[in-house]
């Protein structure tokens, strides 16, 4: 089953959502101009992060990527969500294309 792509404001919401269950942090402590620091992630928190959001958006999400440059909630959330917007976007494009492909010269099963 593919995860379709919520609007920005969902999604933004969505990723707040993780980064609070994945990195034990409380709502209320999720400002956007709060520090990774200051929440207290570590990088392992942030490897956590991401993985979880690559099995809810069903993306696949490097590790070496933009979000490692984040120092602050905002920019994190901005490329997290800029990335799976795209990285969803790009999904559709190619299933189409797998789908025609498979169409033209699939396996026949019987």
């Amino acid at each position: 089953m593919e995860a379709q792509v919520p609007e920005q404001s969902a999604l933004v919401n969505q990723i707040i959502d993780v980064i609070v269950s994945e990195g034990m942090i409380d709502r209320d402590k999720i400002k956007l101009d709060a520090t990774i620091e200051s929440l207290g992630l570590k990088s392992i928190d942030i490897v956590m992060i991401l993985t979880a959001l690559e099995e809810k958006f069903d993306v696949y999400i490097p590790m070496d990527g933009p979000f490692h440059e984040a120092k602050d909630v905002r920019s994190l959330i901005d490329a997290m969500a800029n990335y799976i917007s795209k990285e969803k976007a790009a999904g559709a494009n190619g299933d189409a294309s797998k789908q025609e492909a498979a169409g033209a010269g699939g396996e026949k099963t019987s």
